[in-house]
């Protein structure tokens, strides 16, 4: 699909030089950016990532630890 977008001079000089740079046309570069901006940006993307982290690690607290961690806290009257 062909769209106009407005950058700024610095940008697109950049981008040229980038373009030449890798080999690759104007079109293919923007194309590519997008293509990962977009990624970046997709949440459903980044929950299941993080769904798959958690997954293989153990949510369990361990008994000593969580001994420890109660008693490090002061007691305190409300």
């Amino acid at each position: 699909m062909k769209t106009a977008i407005s950058i700024p001079d610095g940008v697109f000089q950049a981008a040229e030089r980038l373009a030449r740079r890798l080999r690759v046309s104007r079109s293919e570069l923007y194309a590519k950016a997008v293509s990962v901006f977009v990624q970046q940006h997709d949440e459903t993307r980044i929950t299941d990532r993080l769904d798959e982290v958690y997954a293989v690690e153990d949510a369990s607290v361990d008994s000593l630890v969580s001994r420890l961690q109660a008693l490090s806290i002061q007691p305190e009257e409300w």
